[in-house]
C-alpha cells in the first residue's frame, strides 16, 4: 500500500495508466449509463441521456477525455455525437463500450462490434469489454476471441472484461488467451473484492472501479468524518481512496455540479491512517449495490 500512495502524490488529473496493450488510459472516467437500478432495466434507458446533455453543457469530454458506455445502455450515437461537438481530437478521447451476454458468441460478436463503430461514428474503439460472463465458458470465449479479431483488424485497442470474478479470468488463461487489459468491476470501501484484485494485479490487468461512490449511500460514519476533516464531498474522498489504490474509477451523476466535482480530487491526498480506516468497512460482496455478477457459472 505505501507504494501507491507514494505514487498517488504525483496524480494529477492528465495522469493516465498504461494498458498491457501499450495504450494510455485515463485514471479517471465518466460512465454514461442513467435511469436503472439493475441489468433488467438497461433497455428502458433513453435516449438522448439526460446526464449526457449534462456532459455536453459543461463541455466535460474535452475535461475528463474517458468515457464508458455499453451497447445495451442504447446512448452509443449520443456518446458519439458529443465528442465531436467537443471538437477534441479523437486520439485525445478514450472511449470504451461493451457487449453483454445476451449478445455473445463469436460472430455476433464481430457484428456488434461493427455496430458500435457506426453508432459512435468513430474508426476505431480504445477499449471494448465483455460486459459480464453470464453467457457460460463456451460463448464467453468466443466473444473474447471474436474481440480480439476485431483488435487484430484495428477495430479495437483493446480487449478487456467487466464482472469478471477469478474463476473467469483464469478461464482465459486456460484457453491460452492473452490476459484482458482491464477489468471493470464494483469496486468501493463497502464491496472491495479483494481476491479479484489481487489477481489482477499478480497478471498485469488493470483495475477499473464502477459504482465508486456507493450510488450516494455515504452516511457511514467514517466516511462523514473524512469528508469533514478534509473539508471535501463524501464522493471525492472515495473516489480519492480508489485512485490512491491504483483503480480507476467510473464516477455516475447526472448533475452538472456533482459531474464537475467528481473531478476535484487532485488537491488532497488521503493519509495512510484514513486509507486503512476506509479499507475496514469492507463487506465483501454483501456489501455491493449493483448486480455484480461475479460469481456466475
Amino acid at each position: 500500500m505505501a507504494a501507491i500512495l507514494r505514487q498517488s502524490r504525483s496524480l494529477q488529473f492528465t495522469s493516465t495508466v498504461r494498458l498491457n496493450t501499450g495504450y494510455s488510459m485515463p485514471i479517471l472516467g465518466f460512465g454514461v449509463a442513467y435511469g436503472f437500478d439493475k441489468p433488467t432495466d438497461t433497455h428502458a434507458v433513453q435516449t438522448p441521456c439526460f446526464a449526457l446533455n449534462n456532459a455536453r453543457r459543461l463541455n466535460y469530454i474535452v475535461l475528463r477525455r474517458h468515457i464508458d458506455t455499453a451497447r445495451c445502455y442504447r446512448n452509443e450515437v449520443e456518446v458519439g455525437e458529443a465528442i465531436r461537438e467537443s471538437g477534441v481530437p479523437r486520439e485525445d478521447t478514450f472511449v470504451t463500450t461493451k457487449i453483454d451476454s445476451s449478445l455473445h458468441g463469436y460472430e455476433s460478436t464481430l457484428s456488434t462490434v461493427k455496430a458500435s463503430l457506426s453508432d459512435l461514428g468513430l474508426d476505431y474503439i480504445d477499449l471494448y469489454l465483455i460486459h459480464d460472463a453470464g453467457s457460460g465458458q463456451e460463448l464467453r470465449l468466443a466473444t473474447y476471441r471474436a474481440l480480439l479479431e476485431a483488435k487484430a483488424l484495428g477495430e479495437i485497442r483493446s480487449v478487456g472484461v467487466s464482472n469478471y470474478g477469478v474463476k473467469h479470468l483464469e478461464e482465459l488463461q486456460q484457453a491460452g488467451l492473452p490476459p484482458p487489459a482491464v477489468n471493470q468491476i464494483e469496486l468501493h470501501p463497502l464491496c472491495q473484492q479483494r481476491p479479484i484484485v489481487d489477481y489482477c494485479r499478480e497478471h498485469g490487468i488493470v483495475v477499473q472501479a464502477y459504482c465508486p461512490i456507493i450510488r450516494g449511500r455515504t452516511d457511514h460514519p467514517v466516511i462523514k468524518e473524512l469528508s469533514e476533516k478534509y473539508e471535501k464531498e463524501p464522493a471525492q474522498v472515495l473516489i480519492r481512496w480508489s485512485l490512491q489504490h491504483g483503480f480507476v474509477p467510473l464516477p455516475k451523476s447526472s448533475q452538472a455540479a456533482r459531474i464537475r466535482s467528481n473531478a476535484q480530487v487532485f488537491d488532497f491526498e488521503l493519509t495512510d491512517a484514513d486509507m486503512a480506516a476506509l479499507d475496514s468497512l469492507d463487506k465483501g460482496k454483501a456489501g455491493a449495490v449493483s448486480w455484480n455478477p461475479v460469481d456466475v457459472a
